[in-house]
């Protein structure tokens, strides 16, 4: 994980307020470092064609997590003056798996992209064929990321989010009229910055007008003009000046009959998922760098974001399959005080035992905590009970939406909150392989860097009740059509606002349902052999009951012998955690925070 901030002033150099410096330090504790660029461009203002000087500015901060050296940002090729800040993880570049660093190889790869020379002649190529060059390595990349890339030799710069949005990065131009890039607002007001889209690579050519004057009471002053943005969208089909989206079509196909067959532990496509999950998961938890340990000495290496429900416990379970049998997994379960629940509680003379364990999340965590041991017992499964006082969820508030900013609703904040105090990751621990006779829960901080979610799952094996409903109303065309609907716009999920808000303790959250190769494999599967809906039901009665929702994945559940889990229903975060609607019961989550 990496903090990114970039800026083009007309004037000086701009750079990050304090606040902001400190937030990035916090994304990338490993390293700081800022690297300015001037640079003379043709001043649109001037009917002479005279020239005018402009200021990049190049800010990053490190979370070293790949390879055996920590590979400072903003990276600075010495020989032309291009520069490459990048925040993610190339799993995969032109198809080839990454096992070290990954920053360094994609560095190289665009500084031959750009390179205007023919390899046979000094010839010089068209521009058109630089910029597709840059977006064929773009496009090449497997994996989270967000980067801005300036072309030195060609006067370009290029920004940009992997096409599911899995790493946070901001665009604005502030009061001053310079132009932003951040992975959070630089700023104390939401005004100005949104969310880069992940719609595509966005182009800045700096050698053509960009600049334009503001009128003002000190008189005129150069500012952005966001006119000279373009936008070079993702595109099914390859075709030029477009990035090839990694994804692939939905598949649409409908069974021959009503009712498609049963889907079961042994139909074949349910041992293939388990293998496709399996090595969608190694890639991001196998050869993980040895963390900091932390202040309770813990040396753990990965840790599950863990509510006990059947995504984040089958990525549990899969984990064991993959990391050394000596390695502690750490699951880290948040609970809130909830004040009008407990209020609720009281009212109606129910308000008995711990708050805490009595929130969903916490009885499910628990549950799947004890199949887990009974199912893995050779594993020490570390259960840490994350309670959060209410006046520690005050004292953090404005943290919280000053990190998922520009989101701004109350449904963002409780979803925002939960996810904070879980990568926080201070709690009580249990270890399950402590003595017998000491059940004790000790003070205990995660030390580990890496967070697996579930997140992705609902939407790619139709985990959500609208799923039914869309089944209920239109068959497994209506089915489809809304799947359809939810991958399409994986982007747009708020993974940015997730992102900012973990990345804030130096930890870095990573998603195996969201593999690109993973994505891909599951959308051109037939939408009968991803979830119950329409099947004939099974004659085992080790399957009997299963939802439909995910049922392709609770089959998963059930052949790795998670026979409770796999049973278990989808619940949001915000609900089973408790942080929804903590004063006011009639809020809906659409509403604005004051």
């Amino acid at each position: 994980m990496c903090g990114i901030f970039f800026s083009i002033g007309a004037s000086k150099a701009t750079l990050p307020n304090e606040e902001t410096c400190c937030l990035l330090r916090k994304r990338g504790p490993d390293n700081f470092h800022i690297h300015t660029v001037q640079r003379n461009v043709i001043d649109n203002q001037s009917t002479s064609g005279a020239s005018a000087t402009i200021f990049l500015s190049f800010v990053s901060t490190v979370l070293s997590m790949r390879g055996d050296h920590l590979v400072s940002q903003p990276l600075v090729d010495a020989n032309t003056g291009s520069v490459l800040c990048f925040n993610g993880d190339a799993w995969k570049i032109k198809g080839g798996q990454i096992e070290g660093n990954d920053v360094e190889p994609i560095f190289r790869l665009l500084l031959k992209a750009v390179n205007t020379l023919k390899t046979d002649s000094s010839e010089q190529q068209n521009p058109t064929d630089v910029v597709q060059r840059v977006l064929d390595v773009i496009s090449s990349i497997s994996g989270p990321f967000a980067l801005v890339f300036y072309d030195a030799i060609n006067a370009k710069v290029y920004f940009t989010r992997d096409c599911l949005g899995r790493r946070s990065l901001l665009q604005g131009v502030d009061d001053e009229g310079s132009f932003k890039i951040c992975s959070l607002c630089d700023s104390t007001t939401t005004t100005h910055f949104s969310e880069v889209e992940t719609d595509g690579v966005y182009v800045i050519d700096l050698e053509h007008t960009f600049m334009t004057l503001k009128p003002g009471a000190g008189g005129s002053t150069a500012v952005f003009s966001t006119d000279s943005i373009r936008s070079l969208l993702w595109d099914q089909h390859v075709s030029p000046l477009r990035p090839k989206t990694p994804i692939s079509p939905m598949n649409r196909d409908l069974p021959e009959k009503p009712t498609a067959p049963p889907l079961t532990t042994e139909t074949p496509i349910i041992q293939a998922l388990e293998q496709k999950l399996y090595q969608s998961l190694a890639l991001r938890i196998n050869n993980v760098r040895e963390p900091p340990v932390s202040p309770t000495g813990s040396r753990v290496k990965v840790a599950v974001l863990f509510s006990g429900g059947l995504d984040c416990s089958l990525l549990a379970r899969l984990s064991h399959e993959i990391l050394p049998g000596d390695e502690t997994i750490d699951l880290l379960n948040v609970a809130f005080e909830n004040p009008r629940v407990a209020a609720a509680a009281a009212k109606q003379g129910e308000a008995t035992g711990s708050v805490y364990e009595s929130c969903p999340d916490r009885m499910t965590g628990r549950a799947a905590f004890a199949e887990l041991q009974r199912v893995c017992p050779g594993r020490n499964w570390r259960f840490v009970a994350i309670d959060i006082p209410y006046v520690e969820t005050l004292a953090h508030r404005d943290t919280v939406k000053r990190l998922m900013r520009p989101h701004n609703t109350e449904m963002d904040l409780s979803i925002a909150c939960a996810l904070y105090f879980a990568a926080r990751g201070q709690g009580q621990a249990y270890d399950s392989q402590r003595q017998e006779d000491n059940h004790e829960l000790t003070p205990y901080t995660t030390s580990a860097r890496v967070l697996l979610s579930g997140l992705g799952a609902d939407e790619l094996f139709a985990g959500y009740s609208r799923h039914g409903a869309a089944f209920s109303r239109d068959g497994f065309t209506g089915l489809i059509d809304e799947i359809n609907l939810d991958v399409s716009r994986l982007g747009k999920r708020n993974l940015g606002r997730d992102n900012r808000v973990i990345a804030h303790w130096g930890r870095e959250a990573r998603f195996p349902f969201l593999d690109e190769d993973f994505v891909s494999w599951v959308v051109q599967l037939p939408v009968w052999e991803k979830c119950g809906f329409g099947t004939t039901p099974s004659e085992l009665e080790s399957e009997a009951g299963l939802d439909s929702e995910k049922k392709a994945l609770r089959l998963v559940a059930l052949r790795l012998g998670m026979i409770n889990v796999a049973r278990e229903k989808k619940r949001a975060i915000q609900f089973g955690s408790r942080t929804a609607k903590m004063e006011k019961g009639r809020v809906k989550g659409t509403d604005a925070l004051s």
